[in-house]
């Protein structure tokens, strides 16, 4: 029974500390998706598209109201995990 408990605990506090690494590290604002980087992987997905059209898709998504933009604190798509 002890080795049970002290198998629960360890697999608990191991658990949390990855939780609270994994929370850590996705809050860096330096790393914030921008156009240039995003742009490889839209241009795989949408081939047809003119780098113009791509920009403008992703300002569509990602500026203002878009469904991926600043929601100040909101639920959006990409945060309500």
């Amino acid at each position: 029974m002890k080795k049970f408990v002290v198998g629960t605990l360890s697999a608990a506090l191991i658990l949390g500390a990855g939780t609270a690494v994994f929370a850590a590290g996705n809050s860096h604002s330096s790393d914030r998706v921008n156009f240039e980087k995003m742009l490889p992987f839209m241009q795989k997905m949408h081939p047809d598209s003119s780098k113009a059209e791509l920009k403008d898709m992703y300002k569509a998504c990602h500026e203002g109201e878009g469904m991926m933009g600043d929601t100040k604190g909101k639920e959006n798509m990409m945060n309500s995990f």
